[in-house]
């Protein structure tokens, strides 16, 4: 198991023992922006804490694409009421394999915060149920809040002139059909940045939701020195940037923005099929 995934059996472990880890529900549905709190309410694993996507994970959404980085101070806020802090590991989780809001939230708090020790929850939700792991329902309790002041790693991510002007290969994490510009279902104009390879963030895992082998997934990655990763608004791009620390290659930066912040300037070259 990588250092930066976790089992459901040795997340049931770790609960046992003292301190538990922070454990964060990143679970979150596009186009509904109150169905985490809500799943999350439902049924969640013992101990977890809801962390959203679009009010924690992102400030507003606008010129900067849909899902923006928060202000450092505000990010710094959130981790603090969460009681997250370095001495303490921290596991993350959604039902969608990590693809989603997990990811974001590895890469927020491992790559740009800088928390020494981050895992995300292998297959998620499902894995836990499956290994028979309880869920829990109820309203969330304040935590004890820590004085973590993070220091935050810009080098870890990109603005968009960057991507312009780099030599880096651009993996685009989106589906096959949205790469070609053959059907774009959340944002104004379909294709890819020009040069731009597709490499869907959902052909990370396995037929069971589990992210492949180390060697599988160094196989299936292009060999490069500089890459850049981006989706529609970064969020599940940082999955490939996750799979890339589950095959212990050197890590992509972030182009935070993604698609949705590249073409809102005319300026932008649009690439579409292969």
């Amino acid at each position: 198991m990588s250092d930066v995934l976790i089992s459901a059996e040795q997340l049931h472990h770790w609960l046992q023992e003292q301190p538990t880890p922070v454990v964060l529900d990143c679970r979150a549905r596009l186009g509904d922006l109150e169905a985490g709190a809500r799943l999350w309410r439902e049924g969640h694993v013992p101990a977890s804490r809801h962390l959203d996507l679009d009010r924690d994970l992102a400030s507003s959404p606008g010129v900067r694409g849909r899902h923006p980085l928060p202000e450092p101070g505000d990010f710094a806020a959130t981790l603090r009421r969460l009681g997250v802090e370095p001495g303490r590991p921290v596991v993350v989780y959604d039902d969608l394999g990590g693809q989603l809001a997990a990811a974001r939230a590895w890469w927020m708090l491992a790559q740009w915060a800088g928390h020494p020790d981050v895992r995300v929850l292998d297959g998620g939700l499902p894995a836990w149920r499956e290994a028979g792991g309880t869920l829990v329902e109820g309203e969330q309790t304040e935590a004890t809040a820590s004085d973590w002041a993070p220091a935050f790693d810009d080098d870890t991510w990109v603005e968009a002139d960057e991507v312009f002007s780099s030599r880096a290969l651009k993996l685009d994490a989106r589906s096959r059909e949205r790469f070609r510009g053959e059907n774009e279902p959340v944002d104004a104009l379909a294709g890819h940045i020009p040069g731009a390879r597709c490499r869907p963030s959902a052909d990370n895992l396995n037929e069971n939701g589990r992210f492949k082998s180390p060697e599988a997934l160094r196989e299936a990655f292009p060999e490069a020195s500089d890459v850049i990763s981006y989706c529609g608004s970064g969020v599940t791009a940082c999955h490939n940037i996750l799979a890339h620390a589950v095959a212990g290659l050197p890590l992509p930066r972030l182009y935070v923005g993604s698609w949705s912040e590249w073409i809102r300037d005319p300026a932008r070259p649009i690439a579409t099929g292969d």
